[in-house]
């Protein structure tokens, strides 16, 4: 079958390991479902398991992708949630030390065909296509539990969105507007500013520059770059809630005086538990709130979507299709 997989590593030129060729069909354990692709989203996890993050050398070649729509084996359409837990766990999936992403220790979704344990699938609205069901299981469902299960914003409340543009990004901004909050963003960018208003954001603002008004929350997963200027942009006894840091872990100030003299409280997020991914596909469908898709191009053209992903060429999500 078709698919597309990281062959080896590279730090400084992650695409140089990346092979879209033919590989065998997978083979389906008992419990576990194959389900057909129709649509699998690009995310920045697929450029860090090029890089050789989170991903071990002795479990190369390994498919990338973590999100796929299609069908499963008796022609429904579903949705596939990403997160893998160990069968023995109860609860909160995100939770459990021994949970994998698909494209990790199980082969990905960047293929003709992925197979999935039965509990990771969910029913996809007949309302959604499937390039934006495909969008929903990481980069939105990360936006949906940091905003409506990390962060403590009530409707009416404020909220900062750094670094407007990417997956995560954008999927806080149309929630966030959808949910009742007064919406900020920044980026760097002139272009994507322009679209984040279009998006729904109340203002936007250039990074680094001081808002009309301190927030009761910041949505942060540019990390290093941006870390100060969200502390600074919370009301005494706000919230930060943070998922990622693609401009690095390590600010020049950690901001803790600042952040234990006015009882602020930072709050790691990852990903989302398949009951959130069940809401988040109910609140699309209800409410015609979609996934922003900034192109969708042929599986077989992937590279071109990850060079773009990898560069920050993108305003919402790219999407590859069968």
């Amino acid at each position: 079958m078709l698919a597309v997989y990281a062959q080896s590593f590279s730090p400084e030129d992650p695409l140089s390991g990346l092979v879209v060729g033919e590989r065998p069909e997978p083979k389906t354990p008992d419990g576990w479902v194959q389900v057909t692709v129709k649509a699998a989203s690009i995310n920045h996890h697929d450029v860090w398991s090029l890089r050789g993050v989170g991903l071990r050398e002795e479990s190369l070649p390994m498919i990338l992708g973590c999100d796929a729509a299609g069908y499963d084996e008796d022609g429904n359409e579903v949705v596939v949630h990403a997160v893998i837990s160990d069968p023995s766990w109860r609860g909160d999936e995100t939770l459990d030390p021994r949970r994998t992403l698909l494209s990790e220790k199980h082969q990905g979704t960047f293929a003709e065909k992925v197979v999935v344990p039965r509990r990771n699938l969910l029913p996809k609205p007949a309302g959604l296509s499937f390039a934006e069901a495909a969008c929903l299981p990481t980069a939105w469902l990360t936006a949906y539990r940091m905003l409506f299960t990390q962060s403590g914003l009530q409707p009416g409340g404020s909220v900062l969105v750094q670094g407007a543009g990417g997956g995560v990004a954008t999927a806080l901004i149309v929630l966030a507007r959808a949910a009742g909050f007064r919406v900020y963003a920044t980026s760097r960018d002139e272009s994507k500013r322009r679209r984040a208003l279009e998006l729904g954001a109340h203002e936007v603002l250039e990074s680094g520059a001081r808002l009309p008004e301190k927030v009761d929350a910041v949505m942060e997963t540019v990390g290093a770059a941006t870390w100060s200027h969200s502390i600074r942009s919370m009301r005494p006894g706000g919230t930060l809630v943070i998922s990622g840091a693609t401009s690095g872990d390590a600010p020049s100030k950690a901001e803790l005086t600042r952040i234990f003299f006015q009882q602020m409280r930072v709050h790691g997020s990852t990903m989302g538990t398949r009951d959130e991914l069940g809401r988040l596909v109910e609140l699309c469908d209800v409410s015609g709130v979609r996934p922003l898709i900034d192109r969708e191009i042929p599986m077989e053209d992937a590279a071109e979507g990850l060079a773009a992903v990898a560069a920050g060429d993108v305003f919402g999500k790219i999407v590859l299709t069968r």
